[in-house]
């Protein structure tokens, strides 16, 4: 058996369906094929979405998703699992349930609250995402605006996002990611607390509109490289390159009249059509 047809590994997704096709659910199975990792999904919600924002959202009931986990958990031998769009607290408690119960192996959470553009995609107190999956999480990886939700205050410089990732740490995850996207700058930093260390992650500012799903593509890169065995820190620092280098290889597309998406296949090699 040759190494490009070896059994891949599972990594299962629990987010948002985004009708552009950027973000959600398709950013997140996009860039788990381009690591070569077999994706799974778990549908929150449903979105009528474009690169220009949210016109509608119908969230799945609870009991749906707990179907949903149950139907791809008693069949694949999941390796990591990430969640986004969480839609409310009913849906959150039943992540919670099965993370509680050791079922979501190398859980990385990306707090999806509100987007780029705006628009509201939890209902529920912000908090309880800290209360619920802090302690099941591998890794928490919540932007500026987020992790200033979480914890109630705003944040600014690289200075806040240390101490950012220290609080959040509190709640239990093994590791905090901070991003420092919306932050002014020639060069992007992100903050790692990892094992009780802080790291900072420093990449020149990719110069682009094409920015949409690009927290929802880190945090399914970090768990694809979870399910292919990387240590947690090399996970993250990979999954870092791997979004500058897919926003690099979108920076001229205008792919509708927003923000488009970034180029999850960029280090792939097409095959003879």
């Amino acid at each position: 058996m040759t190494p490009a047809h070896r059994q891949p590994p599972v990594a299962l997704t629990v987010a948002g369906s985004d009708s552009g096709g950027g973000a959600g659910i398709q950013a997140d199975l996009h860039t788990f094929a381009a690591h070569a990792v077999h994706g799974t999904s778990v549908v929150t919600a449903l979105t009528a979405q474009n690169t220009r924002g949210v016109t509608a959202a119908h969230a799945a009931p609870a009991d749906f998703v707990r179907a949903q986990l149950e139907a791809v958990l008693s069949d694949f031998d999941v390796a990591a699992v990430k969640t986004g769009m969480l839609g409310d607290e009913a849906t959150l408690g039943v992540v919670a349930e099965y993370g509680g119960a050791d079922r979501l192996p190398f859980l990385v959470v990306d707090p999806v609250m509100v987007t780029t553009s705006g628009d509201s995609l939890f209902s529920g107190d912000a908090a309880a995402y800290l209360g619920r999956l802090g302690p099941l999480a591998t890794v928490i990886t919540p932007n500026l605006p987020e992790a200033g939700r979480l914890l109630g205050r705003e944040l600014r410089g690289v200075d806040d996002m240390r101490e950012a990732a220290r609080a959040l740490a509190t709640y239990g995850p093994r590791a905090v990611m901070v991003k420092g996207g919306h932050a002014a700058g020639a060069s992007v930093t992100d903050v790692l607390w990892c094992d009780g260390r802080m790291l900072d992650l420093t990449a020149p500012r990719v110069e682009t509109r094409n920015t949409h799903g690009t927290g929802c593509t880190l945090a399914a890169a970090i768990a694809a490289r979870l399910a292919l065995g990387h240590p947690l820190a090399q996970a993250v620092a990979g999954a870092k390159t791997y979004v500058t280098e897919a926003l690099k290889a979108a920076a001229s597309w205008r792919l509708g009249a927003g923000p488009g998406p970034v180029h999850h296949h960029h280090g792939r090699k097409s095959a003879t059509l």
